[in-house]
């Protein structure tokens, strides 16, 4: 038996290593898009999908825009990338244009490659302001995988032992009272805040609250984090979800779609901060192909005013969503929407993507997240409406 055992264990083993190929660690449909535009997608059996969840909401514009694609296509002609050592002004532009069309002028940027390093860089700026290390954050919060990301992000299971030794205290989202006591102990360097939950399910933040957190913060030195990496650079229907509040986070992250598909992040940062030489850096954040495909999205949000779509598109697609059953609750603002499925509904993302080739995400407590580009119809949307009803009145 004992041979067995070890004969069994080793062909295991010579399987695993065998194997190869990509890490394992992601639940994937047996779906292979090869061809993108606008709101749709094809796969390689030529099968169209309307896309109403742009790939964790990242497509911001619209997959392949022309202007997009054009842009992209001459930064490649000319050159790719090369070190934040010498001068590139395709960072000036892209701040300058961000800047100018979120109402953040001025406002300093840095440029990363996600969401999550564009909150490590937040968290340490805000380390380096205050001098403490200590971080409120709120349950439920997702802020990325990252080691200080995701030691600020509300999941025990996908945390390692190495990523627990930061000081981080959660508090519930809404509760100002919870947060005024973490900030009795004077040791807290800043509070980071998702002004829309996103993974937890589509839950702003209230207007009341977010205005009172930033009055704390100010109060007590700490400074304010607004993670908008999915609810910014347009989704809310406002260019950052915050701006519903009327406040000013001491920093800003931002990243999903801000490059359209492409990997790019940053942080906008208030004029508060001084910038030193070594304080921050990174070896490919702001590359010359990154800036273009940046600078395209902001071209192309402006010139097709996508805000005011994401929030004309967004106001449509709930009050369509409140003609049909199956439905617990709606959630969010602009094009980022959460519905809350009955129970018996729990099905439903899978029928509407395998019969009527529809793409939603989702999110805890049998929720579905609608975060389609921004450029979406109303047309489209009525294309949606009517699958969920047919699925759900079967």
């Amino acid at each position: 038996m004992a041979n067995k055992q070890e004969t069994s264990e080793s062909d295991l083993t010579n399987k695993a290593v065998e194997k190869g190929g990509y890490f394992d660690v992601y639940s994937i449909w047996d779906i292979e898009p090869v061809k993108a535009k606008g709101c749709s997608v094809w796969d390689t059996n030529g099968i169209k999908y309307l896309d109403l969840y742009g790939g964790h909401a990242v497509i911001s514009i619209g997959h392949t825009h022309p202007h997009y694609v054009q842009l992209l296509k001459d930064q490649i002609d000319k050159i790719v990338f090369y070190s934040n050592s010498v001068i590139n002004r395709l960072q000036d532009e892209l701040s300058d244009k961000l800047g100018k069309l979120s109402g953040y002028d001025d406002y300093s940027l840095f440029l990363c490659n996600s969401g999550a390093e564009a909150n490590e860089n937040a968290l340490k700026l805000a380390s380096f302001k205050t001098g403490k290390k200590k971080v409120i954050a709120f349950n439920d919060a997702f802020h990325g995988r990252t080691s200080g990301a995701i030691a600020i992000t509300d999941n025990p299971a996908i945390q390692a032992p190495f990523n627990m030794g930061h000081e981080v205290v959660f508090v519930p989202l809404n509760d100002i009272l919870a947060v005024e006591e973490a900030m009795k102990a004077a040791d807290v360097a800043a509070v980071i805040i998702e002004p829309i939950q996103g993974i937890a399910g589509v839950f702003p933040a209230d207007i009341e609250f977010l205005q009172q957190l930033q009055t704390l913060c100010k109060k007590h030195g700490v400074i304010l984090i607004a993670d908008e990496i999915q609810s910014g650079y347009g989704r809310s229907g406002k260019f950052f979800a915050h701006q519903y509040a009327n406040i000013k986070p001491d920093i800003i992250s931002i990243a999903k779609g801000m490059g359209n598909g492409f990997p790019i992040g940053g942080i906008l940062i208030s004029p508060k901060f001084e910038a030193k030489e070594g304080l921050l850096g990174t070896t490919f954040g702001g590359n010359h192909l990154a800036c273009a495909a940046a600078i395209a999205v902001l071209d192309v949000m402006k010139d097709e005013d996508l805000v005011n779509n994401a929030a004309e598109m967004g106001t449509y697609l709930q009050d369509q969503l409140k003609g049909c059953i199956g439905i617990k609750s709606i959630r969010g603002k602009g094009l980022m929407v959460g519905v809350e499925l009955e129970p018996e509904f729990a099905g439903l993302r899978n029928k509407l993507l395998f019969e009527n080739h529809i793409f939603t995400g989702g999110a805890k407590n049998n929720v579905m997240r609608l975060l389609p580009p921004l450029s979406i119809s109303k047309e489209e949307i009525y294309t949606f409406i009517q699958a969920f009803k047919k699925q759900t009145q079967q």
